[in-house]
């Protein structure tokens, strides 16, 4: 089943700063990479106002993205989860 997780900026988040720059940026980043990597997050990026990211999920319920999400080392201080909302997709170019 596919989601669609929208998190925003946590309270540790300083808007002065660029993302690589934030605090604890190479551990965040360590482990997004590997949620890629094991092919939970399937997209996932900044939206246009950069206060909010979105993410493309495959996961069985919502239950298992909040318990994942919540090992991110920015969990509840730079990112906190805004909705998870399940996505039926209806048009896929990856399926031939």
């Amino acid at each position: 089943m596919f989601l669609v997780v929208v998190r925003r900026s946590g309270p540790q988040w300083d808007p002065t700063r660029p993302l690589e720059e934030q605090s604890g940026w190479p551990a965040h980043a360590a482990f997004m990479d590997g949620l890629v990597a094991d092919g939970f997050i399937i997209l996932g990026g900044p939206l246009f106002d950069e206060v909010r990211v979105a993410h493309a999920i495959e996961a069985e319920s919502e239950d298992e993205i909040r318990k994942t999400l919540a090992r991110d080392p920015w969990s509840g201080t730079h990112l906190l989860i805004d909705t998870i909302e399940p996505w039926t997709i209806r048009l896929d170019a990856r399926r031939k």
